[in-house]
């Protein structure tokens, strides 16, 4: 699935990570993964896009603060991701 700018922070052996990145891997979705094990900077910087929210994964589309697995997952169970990556 072609379009928008997916990004996502993970953690290596999250497994919530591993199954938000699954998810996008199963649309075909291309994404840009920042890995931030143990990298306090990287957390913080993650941080103040997600509203706040530290912990992983935090997913956005466009710069738009997605949320984490669950959020995408929910997204995804309304049918309202695919809108979100191609509009």
């Amino acid at each position: 699935m072609a379009g928008k700018k997916v990004e996502i922070y993970t953690w290596s052996t999250c497994p919530y990570c591993i199954r938000a990145k699954a998810l996008l891997d199963k649309k075909s979705v291309k994404y840009t993964e920042y890995v931030i094990d143990g990298d306090s900077q990287a957390r913080d910087a993650m941080s103040i896009r997600a509203n706040g929210r530290r912990s992983v994964p935090q997913i956005f589309i466009d710069d738009q603060h997605i949320g984490g697995c669950d959020d995408i997952h929910a997204l995804e169970a309304q049918g309202q991701l695919d809108h979100l990556l191609t509009v």
